[in-house]
């Protein structure tokens, strides 16, 4: 009898290994190299079991966009790109207990009652438990199948049986093939279940939707190849004190990346948010020092949020830096351009920054804001109110343009603001109601907004 032959692989990268070790060295990551069994032998002959010849084609061929399927929800169409491809495979991560499931319950009865046979499939629930979770939403009467089963066989059975428009897998990790040695939610059960979902749905054109868990680092767990398998990644995110909820679109074949659907959790489920700059602002009566309202990108969509800062003499011969919703080593940054380029010193300050309602903000546009909240919560000097900021600032001082510029400031326009502190140079594209402001340095920045700086 043949020994089994075994190998291990990197759940980060998919790198094979002969061995196990703690590092994977070809990613560098720590203690995600895990043992699978080989894959059989292959064919190698090239006599009659050659492939056949693939058609070709050539770039001025013009095929028709992929029809879509709009669920009726605004801010998920707005994150699938207008709506559901056929034969698309989604795969949907998030942290535990942030609403994922009840998304996609609602997903699946919003599809529903716009006329595309949907089956909802659980494999971390019963059926009793879904069902009772539909009645609190008022998802009750929606005509969506509902199944509870892990066994992958079972499941492709039962798709293929049934030929629906839609099938939601909750979640991947649950699900196990008895053609793989391996326990369910291994390296290898991922990646062979969703290689057959995947299969599925652009043989039978069913859309897949597969949810994902994460891990702490906020990736979807289990290999990165899955991710390369499906046509679109959505990451729902938010902190659990609060009660918005981002849905973001990290990759997407048949639309724009990076969009967001904002929406509120509720008492009866997930709330479309369709102006959520307003929301994520919060009451500007009177202006208050280390507030600053940076007028962002997400995706497509103009975002006007709220920056807070908090400076504090330290007792620490170490002073703390906290940071929530942006990048910590880029606080490090601007802090050191401040010193450095602008002479404001936070040496033997502690350092507070907080993006508020639970959103985090990437874009280097942000820089001016954050150094204007760091700079007004040091000097407890309020910005004028009414006023936006945005802007990149480079390691010399200077302040460098940032894109979709007039978006920004007509956002901020509707919302009431009449004036906007930016870089030289930003393309505005007309007039606008809003006072502008632009300066060439950070250091020219600080001093004609707050004036002279104690040290």
């Amino acid at each position: 009898m043949a020994r089994a032959v075994s190998r291990f692989v990197c759940s980060a990268c998919g790198a094979v290994t002969p061995k196990w070790a703690g590092r994977c060295e070809a990613c560098g990551a720590w203690n995600t190299i895990a043992e699978e069994a080989a894959p059989g032998p292959a064919a190698t002959s090239l006599g009659p079991a050659r492939g056949r010849r693939t058609a070709l084609t050539t770039l001025s061929a013009m095929d028709p966009p992929p029809p879509r399927q709009p669920s009726g929800v605004l801010e998920l169409d707005r994150v699938l790109g207008g709506g559901l491809v056929p034969a698309s495979a989604i795969l949907v991560g998030g942290d535990p207990g942030i609403g994922k499931s009840t998304l996609l319950l609602q997903t699946a009865a919003a599809f529903a009652r716009a006329g595309l046979p949907a089956i909802y499939v659980t494999g971390e629930e019963a059926t009793a438990q879904v069902q009772m979770r539909a009645a609190r939403l008022g998802l009750a009467g929606a005509p969506l199948a509902l199944a509870a089963e892990t066994n992958l066989r079972d499941i492709l059975t039962t798709l293929e049986a049934e030929a629906p428009g839609l099938a939601i897998i909750d979640s991947i990790q649950t699900v196990w093939s008895d053609q793989v040695e391996s326990a369910p939610g291994s390296v290898a059960q991922v990646r062979a279940s969703a290689h057959e979902l995947t299969r599925l749905a652009k043989r039978r054109g069913i859309s897949v939707i597969l949810v994902g868990h994460v891990t702490k680092e906020g990736q979807i767990a289990g290999p990165r190849v899955v991710e390369h398998m499906v046509d679109t990644v959505l990451y729902f995110e938010g902190e659990r004190g609060h009660q918005f909820r981002i849905l973001r679109a990290v990759k997407n074949r048949f639309g724009p990346a990076d969009e967001i659907g904002v929406f509120e959790m509720t008492g009866q489920g997930l709330a479309e948010v369709p102006t959520p700059s307003a929301l994520f602002l919060s009451d500007r009566s009177a202006p208050v020092p280390g507030t600053v309202v940076f007028a962002g990108i997400e995706g497509s969509r103009p975002l006007l949020t709220e920056i807070q800062a908090l400076v504090a003499p330290s007792p620490l011969a170490t002073p703390r830096r906290t940071v929530v919703g942006w990048d910590g080593a880029r606080l490090a940054t601007v802090l050191a351009v401040l010193e450095a380029r602008a002479g404001v010193s936070f040496t033997g300050m502690d350092v507070y920054l907080n993006i508020a309602g639970g959103l985090r903000i990437a874009e280097p546009a942000a820089d001016l804001a954050v150094a204007a909240a760091l700079v007004s919560a040091r000097q407890d000097t309020a910005l004028a109110a009414e006023t936006v900021v945005f802007g990149e600032i480079s390691l010399s001082g200077a302040l460098r343009p940032v894109a979709q510029a007039a978006a920004r400031l007509r956002e901020a326009g509707k919302l009431g603001f009449r004036a906007a502190h930016l870089p030289a140079g930003v393309k505005t594209e007309g007039d606008t109601s809003l006072e502008i402001n632009t300066f060439q340095e950070l250091s020219g920045f600080i001093h004609g907004v707050f004036g002279a700086i104690e040290a």
